[in-house]
């Protein structure tokens, strides 16, 4: 071989400094195997796409009318039914719904509570099946929560009890009607003959008017009274006061050119019944001023002790926020307790019912029963309640964003919605059934 050939035969140079042969052939690597060129799959080869290709790709989703049955279908959550009743409801009575006293403070942490907690789940269960019944005061509710007491709720939606109590009776779980609700304790049980329907009560200065409703209610066949507790005076809820909430709403020209952008509200309000009151036939002024002049604020343990003997049905107390209260409560003969600080809208940095729950639980579960309100907007919040200790819960704020989104049928969407959402947080967590759930499958972060 001459100088010339072996020249033409030595490696040439490449860019990192390794050599490949003059041939092109790839360099065997250190180990002296020679290295292997990838093939391209067949999958990632470019290619001109074929008709029968984007045929199923081309199926466009017809458009529909933007009527309320689509509108709810498309609402997932509760958050989505407060989006769309925003949308739907003038300012001051959704204020009313969605606002709280003073800075918000309570209502704030009491949500934020259930956002700062951890869920604890096992596997390898099987939760191929969810009950989510439970027992409640002597009876079976087919969801483990109820709808809360609401005031004035035809102004959210002139649907108002009627819808509420209904969509109970057809979900299977109680409806509590208020002192305060837009319809009347007669008017409620008709609607819902066949739902099991519960009465809150506020005591007024005037006894004997207390007394009247009482005798109502159980001549209506509810079955339990919930007495709330918490009201002595009024919070100072600031964007009603900001908003000028008067009972009937006031027509102003601020509210008129509110209702041009809702009308049918406005439509819905003027051509039905005016509203009408459980405890009054007729009431003009503010919310505020209707409060501080029928509640009574020198209520006493010695008030609970009277309501006990001329109640005959099931007791419950709502507004518990302390653990000495919750014991002197139950010593007193009510049936059960309610944990709330009445959706925020009363004292501004009251106790949080879900911080105060295990400690509650701890000294009285089994002894009583044991409810939580506020701050719910998911199952899950349901869930983490339960599991803590709460053999029950009630939801406010959640139904009336379902009743202002939609009527009846936004009702029953919040309740499918709330009712999914238990389920689906129970299986994840390996749990079919309330009664499993315990206090292992949450932690708080606080």
């Amino acid at each position: 071989m001459t100088d010339q050939q072996m020249s033409d035969q030595e490696p040439q140079p490449v860019q990192d400094g390794s050599a490949m042969p003059a041939t092109g052939q790839p360099a065997e690597q250190s180990t002296g195997r020679p290295a292997v060129v990838p093939t391209v799959p067949a999958a990632l080869r470019r290619r001109i796409p074929k008709a029968a290709d984007l045929a199923p790709l081309m199926q466009f989703k017809k458009p529909s009318l933007p009527t309320t049955k689509n509108r709810l279908a498309k609402a997932n959550t509760i958050s989505d039914l407060r989006t769309l009743a925003k949308r739907r409801t003038p300012k001051a009575p959704f204020d009313y719904t969605d606002g709280a006293a003073e800075e918000e403070i309570t209502l704030r942490r009491a949500r934020e509570s259930f956002h700062n907690l951890e869920f604890r789940p096992g596997v390898l269960r099987n939760v191929s099946t969810v009950d989510l019944s439970t027992e409640i005061l002597g009876k079976t509710s087919a969801l483990p929560f109820a709808i809360a007491p609401t005031g004035f709720t035809r102004m959210m939606q002139s649907e108002g009890e009627y819808a509420g109590s209904r969509a109970a009776q057809e979900a299977g779980i109680p409806y509590t009607l208020s002192t305060m609700g837009t319809a009347s304790i007669e008017d409620v049980a008709a609607a819902a003959p066949h739902g099991r329907n519960w009465f809150q009560l506020y005591l007024w200065t005037d006894r004997e008017r207390s007394m009247e409703l009482i005798d109502r209610a159980a001549k209506a066949g509810y079955d339990t009274l919930m007495v709330t507790v918490d009201t002595s005076v009024a919070g100072a809820r600031l964007r009603d006061v900001r908003n000028g909430m008067t009972i009937p709403p006031a027509l102003t020209a601020k509210t008129v050119l509110d209702a041009s952008y809702r009308p049918a509200w406005w439509f819905n309000f003027l051509t039905h019944e005016p509203l009408s009151f459980a405890s009054l036939s007729r009431y003009s002024g503010t919310v505020a001023d209707l409060i501080n002049s029928m509640f009574d604020p020198t209520l006493t343990y010695a008030d609970l002790d009277w309501l006990r003997e001329v109640w005959k049905g099931k007791l419950l107390v709502k507004g518990v926020q302390t653990l000495d209260d919750a014991k002197k409560v139950v010593d007193h003969g009510a049936d059960g307790i309610i944990l709330s600080n009445h959706g925020g809208r009363q004292l501004d940095r009251a106790p949080i019912p879900l911080h105060l729950l295990p400690e509650v639980a701890a000294e009285l579960k089994g002894k009583t029963s044991i409810l939580l309100d506020t701050g719910i907007m998911s199952g899950g919040d349901i869930v983490a309640a339960l599991a803590l200790g709460a053999d029950f819960t009630l939801v406010g704020r959640a139904y009336l964003y379902g009743l202002m989104a939609g009527g009846r049928a936004g009702v029953d969407r919040a309740i499918g919605i709330l009712g999914s959402q238990t389920a689906r947080t129970m299986q994840l967590l390996g749990v079919n059934k309330i009664a499993d759930l315990t206090p292992e499958h949450v932690r708080l972060l606080r």
